[in-house]
């Protein structure tokens, strides 16, 4: 996903604490009433503050949530131990190919898979956010300002040969000692729960098989049923989706809810409609095009014009627009529809007109009404979201078997 520091900035940028379902069944203020279908057991929320980091916490996120599924327990990663290693290889990328990879703070949740895989996983304790700064909250601006110069005067300089120690390249040791400084050493070895670990050896402790996770999506300019590189920037290890025909996309979250699976989803929230509500709590994708709306209260639309009828939406449901294929691919292809953050699907709700919700778990803290989290409506995730991971159980087997999944 795109740095969610950008997006922080331009006041668009995933984690929630789990409240009890009659703490958030009503939003009287707003004018938005959701009653809860279905919810699943998700780990506390975070808050990635000044950093473009939404891809580690949500990432992270529904690996917890997979743990607490799987009957394993609670746990709390470290997002800085995953976002140092995976920094480094991306400036390492960015050096091999003269820069055509670019190196910033954005990731995919394919990075924390790898990361896992590849690195381990440490508990938060060990390595907790800004505690290099004496904060509890990370704030990479400067550390993106000298890394950034370091790596770009590197990977676009003038060099005929890049100088070597001992050690390996001179400028990897530099960006290494960086990023230790800002984010902390990774630790080696650590205890837990009374038992000596390593970051491998505590990884593998949790049974995870990374090989269970799988990326989905759907756009029409790769053929259906086959997996693709999906050509965003922060897909810089060049991972691959499953491509599905939207319905059957759908068809894959609500699957996964029922049968208690969480969903790690990648969407745009540059949209109007999460503008106007993820702060109360709600992200929606109203119908505009007063002459579309259908039913017995046409009447009340005609004439209103689109800014008045999505300030109505701020205020309390209105008619959802479904898109079509060809409307999400267009968006795509416009860049209407970009790579922006990172967030954690774990249940399905609808609201007092019967429109469909997901529940969704952001990174952004104690930020609104529900403490963390938001409803997105189904039209919006339709509409928006840029490609999810899920566990391979989740799929229907249908479309499992079409995807030559076993």
């Amino acid at each position: 996903m795109k740095k969610g520091l950008l997006l922080a900035a331009i006041a668009v940028v995933a984690l929630c604490f789990p409240m009890n379902a009659q703490d958030k069944e009503t939003n009287e203020e707003e004018g938005y009433k959701f009653t809860v279908k279905k919810e699943l057991p998700i780990t506390s929320v975070k808050d990635q503050n000044r950093a473009g980091t939404c891809w580690c916490y949500s990432g992270l996120g529904f690996i917890e949530a997979e743990l607490l599924r799987m009957g394993k327990g609670e746990y709390d990663f470290s997002e800085m131990y995953i976002v140092y290693n995976t920094y480094i290889d991306r400036a390492k990328a960015a050096v091999r190919t003269h820069g055509d990879v670019s190196f910033s703070q954005g990731g995919s949740f394919y990075d924390v898979i790898y990361g896992m895989k590849t690195f381990g996983l440490v508990p938060d304790v060990e390595m907790p956010a800004g505690a290099a700064y004496g904060d509890t909250l990370s704030d990479h601006t400067e550390l993106s300002a000298v890394s950034d110069a370091v790596v770009k005067a590197i990977a676009t300089g003038d060099h005929k040969k890049l100088q070597r120690g001992p050690n390996g390249p001179l400028w990897e040791q530099a960006i290494r000692a960086i990023h230790t400084a800002y984010l902390g050493e990774c630790p080696t070895e650590f205890t837990y729960n009374g038992k000596k670990y390593t970051p491998k050896s505590f990884y593998e402790s949790l049974g995870l098989n990374p090989d269970d996770y799988v990326s989905i999506t759907s756009y029409t300019h790769h053929p259906f049923y086959e997996k693709f590189v999906l050509e965003i920037q922060d897909n810089w290890r060049w991972s691959q989706c499953y491509n599905l025909p939207l319905d059957e996309f759908m068809q894959v979250f609500d699957n996964a809810i029922e049968n208690g699976y969480t969903i790690a989803w990648g969407s745009d929230v540059s949209e109007q409609g999460f503008r106007i509500g993820s702060r109360k709590g709600f992200c929606v994708l109203p119908e505009t095009n007063a002459s579309a709306m259908v039913g017995s209260d046409m009447a009340h639309w005609t004439g209103m014009s689109a800014k008045d009828i999505q300030d109505e939406a701020a205020k309390h449901p209105t008619p959802q627009r479904w898109v079509t294929q060809e409307e999400r691919q267009e968006a795509f292809d416009n860049w209407e529809t970009t790579d922006d953050h990172g967030m954690l699907i774990y249940g399905t709700a609808v609201d007092q007109d019967g429109n469909e919700y997901y529940m969704v778990k952001n990174s952004w803290g104690d930020y609104n009404p529900y403490h963390g989290m938001f409803y997105a409506s189904k039209a919006f995730v339709r509409y928006k979201t840029m490609n999810i991971v899920v566990h391979k159980d989740a799929l229907p087997k249908d479309i499992k078997k079409k995807l030559g999944i076993k």
